[in-house]
């Protein structure tokens, strides 16, 4: 299956607050967008699989809704309920699907309005811990932030590092929510919202919407699309414990979709030129260069204090800004920047980059998942 899927199309939304917008309108935008990118009629669609909004995740026939504005008639339109790893699944069933010959021509696609609408979703109590002060998602991510500086001695400024590269890199991207270099000062003195973590280690409130086209290589080239990315590999796991019952906070089924997808796609990370992980937190993204095998448990310091994951460095991450600048939008932007890295198209550029991998994880780390995608043929 290496290669014969190709994400033909993207397109998304402007991201930030954007007032009085669905979430099913902001998909139909960016969906018009792709097809209209690569000259695509909304007929030749015959699927359609998206992510539920995080901010409102109890809708009743989302895609059906979904389907039903974009004027569509798909063999079949579901939405998958997995937090922010959902995109990258709704991508694994679209191509598996394709690929199956259950439908020809899939868009995968993600929209969420927490910014001008309701973030309840983000700040709940979880459970019945709520009663000891187990609140909000900074809490749960804070409690993992914390476990690694205990385990491994992880200095503060490892985690400026990572903030700084992807405020750096959103600043440079036109597109972006925040535009706004980071210095270490900077961060040392963003104040603490759950400690250890500050506000400048989490990432945006977003509203906006995503979409990607997907189809066999062979069609793409019937159609005259010529910067088609293919799909080389993608992978899953899923950590099925609370963060309280967890034997233990550095280690996920991350490195199980990673090293999945790399098999898949008959690589290892020493091939990957760019990376585009998931930072809702930078101890997210930390702990994926680790878990990818990019860095030994533990070692992530030294790698992103030498400046390897900023522009000209070894493995320079999320290159549009990720979700701590270009948009808390999560997951789907990621792929995008993703194809744009390989089309040569993105606003900050890797030279010579043909293998790039991005990273999907939903919940606190519990759902983890991840794609490598090449270069154009």
């Amino acid at each position: 299956m290496r290669g014969e899927i190709v994400i033909a199309a993207v397109g998304h939304t402007a991201f930030g607050k954007l007032p009085g917008r669905s979430t099913i309108s902001m998909t139909v935008e960016a969906t018009r967008k792709a097809l209209a990118s690569a000259g695509l009629e909304k007929d030749i669609i015959d699927a359609v699989v998206v992510k539920a909004p995080s901010s409102a995740p109890k809708q009743v026939m989302y895609g059906q809704k979904l389907s039903e504005a974009l004027g569509l008639q798909p063999k079949f339109g579901f939405s998958i309920d997995q937090g922010g790893a959902a995109n990258l699944t709704a991508l694994t069933f679209a191509a598996l699907a394709i690929e199956a010959g259950q439908c020809e021509v899939a868009m995968v696609g993600y929209a969420d309005n927490p910014r001008s609408g309701s973030r309840a979703h983000f700040a709940r109590p979880r459970g019945n811990d709520a009663a000891f002060g187990w609140f909000s998602t900074v809490a749960t991510y804070g409690m993992i932030h914390r476990r690694h500086i205990v385990e491994y001695g992880t200095k503060p400024d490892v985690f400026g590092a990572m903030a700084m590269a992807a405020r750096n890199h959103g600043a440079r991207n036109p597109d972006a929510q925040l535009r706004k270099p980071l210095t270490m000062d900077d961060y040392m003195a963003s104040p603490l919202l759950v400690d250890p973590l500050r506000r400048d280690d989490s990432c945006l409130v977003s509203d906006g919407g995503a979409a990607l086209i997907l189809m066999t290589a062979k069609r793409a080239k019937a159609l005259g699309i010529d910067n088609a990315v293919p799909i080389l590999g993608f992978g899953h796991g899923q950590t099925s414990w609370e963060v309280q019952l967890r034997p233990e906070l550095t280690s996920t089924e991350a490195k199980t979709a990673a090293a999945t997808a790399f098999a898949m796609a008959g690589l290892t990370p020493a091939d990957i030129d760019v990376a585009q992980f998931y930072d809702c937190f930078t101890i997210t993204s930390l702990m994926a260069l680790e878990e990818y095998g990019f860095c030994k448990p533990g070692q992530a310091g030294d790698f992103v204090r030498d400046g390897e994951i900023q522009l000209g460095g070894r493995l320079p991450i999320n290159t549009s800004g990720g979700l701590l600048s270009e948009t808390g939008m999560p997951g789907l932007q990621l792929v995008i920047e993703a194809v744009r890295q390989m089309r040569g198209a993105s606003h900050n550029q890797v030279k010579g980059a043909s293998k790039v991998v991005v990273s999907n994880q939903g919940g606190t780390m519990h759902t983890h998942a991840a794609l490598i995608l090449g270069a154009p043929s």
